[in-house]
């Protein structure tokens, strides 16, 4: 059996060690210019990963998310609502009519004036075009949907307009990210640009950018939102989650998206 004196400084000791990590993340200063990490510095996700995960998802026969891309595929084409209209039926063939569309989201809608992402989007249509009941945020037939529009531009370069009304969702997304939260008192900035490349239990720590969502986690065993993702990282630092569907889950992807320019969407990534 251990002595009450060693389990009290073995105790100090890994205090000591957790203090001094979280200080290390803390310490530096926030970012002031408008791009911490140059663009010609960017990193996909699957760069941190090992080569047995980059296969998988490279790999459209091994990589588990294309099991809601299938079914993504099934819910364009079928009916729903009073009207019996379908997605297929206004926008026809998903490979054509969505090719490049999600390198533009989040995006201002000009009809109501709200940021929206592609989620948003397809619950707008589904609500006001098909009068349909709208999905539940992180359903399976919402992700799937989402997956299949993000997936017609594989390939394509990010590139949103932070323009006009977007401007200021953009700020409020920059001042989040750069936002101190929960108990640990860290910001996205101390793990995703401060500490990028560096390695946390026994894991890389990656730029954290969005080219990539909906994905499938490894630590998951599902496909998940980047929203379930924002959520993940507050939870991780001891912070209030935010329900889904909030405002400043837009704003901080507006501000991701913007970041993350030029890099090419990869849907359905798959991560650890």
């Amino acid at each position: 059996m251990m002595r009450a004196g060693t389990a009290t400084r073995l105790c100090a000791l890994l205090c000591a060690v957790f203090c001094t990590i979280v200080c290390t993340f803390a310490a530096a200063p926030l970012a002031a210019q408008e791009r911490f990490i140059p663009l010609d510095q960017l990193k996909s996700g699957l760069d941190f990963l090992g080569s047995d995960v980059q296969q998988m998802q490279l790999d459209d026969f091994a990589n588990p998310g294309m099991l809601w891309l299938d079914r993504g595929a099934q819910l364009w084409n079928k009916p729903a609502g009073p009207a019996a209209k379908s997605c297929a039926t206004c926008h026809g063939d998903v490979r054509t009519s969505m090719k490049g569309v999600a390198t533009r989201y989040p995006m201002i809608d000009k009809s109501s004036g709200e940021l929206l992402n592609i989620e948003g989007r397809i619950l707008q249509c589904r609500t006001r075009r098909q009068g349909a009941p709208a999905f539940a945020y992180e359903s399976e037939d919402l992700l799937a949907l989402t997956t299949l529009v993000a997936h017609q531009s594989r390939g394509m370069p990010i590139h949103v307009s932070i323009d006009g009304p977007a401007r200021a969702h953009f700020e409020a997304g920059r001042a989040f990210y750069y936002q101190r939260h929960g108990q640990l008192n860290l910001a996205c900035t101390h793990c995703h640009e401060q500490n990028w490349g560096k390695v946390l239990y026994n894991e890389p720590i990656s730029q954290g950018q969005p080219n990539a969502y909906p994905i499938y986690r490894l630590y998951w065993q599902t496909l998940g939102s980047l929203e379930r993702r924002f959520r993940s990282c507050l939870f991780a630092v001891r912070a209030e989650m935010l329900p889904y569907g909030s405002p400043e889950y837009r704003d901080l992807a507006l501000f991701l998206a913007w970041r993350a320019q030029g890099l090419k969407i990869e849907t359905p990534g798959i991560r650890r």
